[in-house]
């Protein structure tokens, strides 16, 4: 299984951007999808997750990110609300299945960079 993430971007704070991610084909789609980032000079951070049946986020995103999930395609996004300077990052994409070998996978960084 793969994962393709996609729609990082410049904005000013207070925009928006929205994030997707998606898990290629498999007979088993992902059990936990979610979305971390790493700033410059930074460990990488929890953002947001989805399952079937919740979803979680970071204190700090609280409010302002929302993250949904398409079963069928095998898909999460995240919905970027008034974002600040210091949500800054490069954000991956992660998803896991308790029988894929190995159970988790990362997408490819996407730069989301938001000027005052």
């Amino acid at each position: 299984v793969q994962l393709q993430a996609s729609g990082g971007g410049l904005v000013q704070a207070g925009g928006s951007l929205r994030l997707s991610c998606a898990a290629s084909r498999s007979a088993l789609g992902p059990d936990f999808m979610g979305w971390f980032r790493q700033a410059p000079g930074k460990q990488r951070e929890f953002v947001a997750s989805v399952t079937t049946s919740n979803s979680n986020y970071a204190d700090s995103v609280k409010g302002r990110f929302t993250i949904s999930r398409d079963n069928a395609k095998n898909t999460a996004d995240l919905q970027m609300n008034n974002l600040k300077p210091e949500d800054t990052a490069v954000y991956y994409c992660y998803a896991e299945h308790p029988f894929w070998r190995p159970q988790g996978r990362w997408g490819q960084g996407t730069l989301v960079t938001v000027s005052s």
